[in-house]
């Protein structure tokens, strides 16, 4: 099993979808920003580092918004999503083939990763407040 963490990051009442470079697996799907943990890394030491790497900002991450576990054709991941803030930069596509600050109500008008169906369905429950 892959570990693998990802940013809820808020501007609002918008959060930041990224859209997948279309040469990698799941290529153009929108997905958080995040990535795979590195021996040694705590959760929190490799979102910080993948949103340094991924989009040029520092975050102050915060609590776990939801943790899943995702079954794809080619691997198996544990993902734990935080709820984080930009305390640095502007988010810039390094990369990301394409970067949106969405609302809830624009989640149906983007093509997700599977994994993100669950957090997705979350986030429309309108149960959630933005940081």
């Amino acid at each position: 099993m892959t570990e693998v963490v990802a940013a809820l990051l808020w501007d609002g009442n918008r959060f930041l979808a990224c859209q997948r470079p279309s040469h990698k697996t799941r290529g153009l799907l929108w997905e958080f920003v995040g990535g795979k943990v590195e021996a040694g890394e705590s959760g929190e030491e490799a979102l910080v580092r993948e949103c340094r790497e991924e989009l040029g900002v520092t975050v102050a991450v915060s609590n776990v918004f939801m943790e899943l576990t995702h079954r794809y054709p080619d691997l198996t991941v544990h993902l734990t999503l935080y709820n984080a803030v930009i305390t640095e930069g502007i988010p810039q596509k390094l990369e990301h083939n394409d970067l949106r600050w969405i609302t809830v109500d624009e989640i149906d008008n983007f093509e997700f990763c599977p994994a993100d169906k669950d957090i997705l369905a979350e986030l429309k429950s309108g149960k959630i407040d933005s940081l």
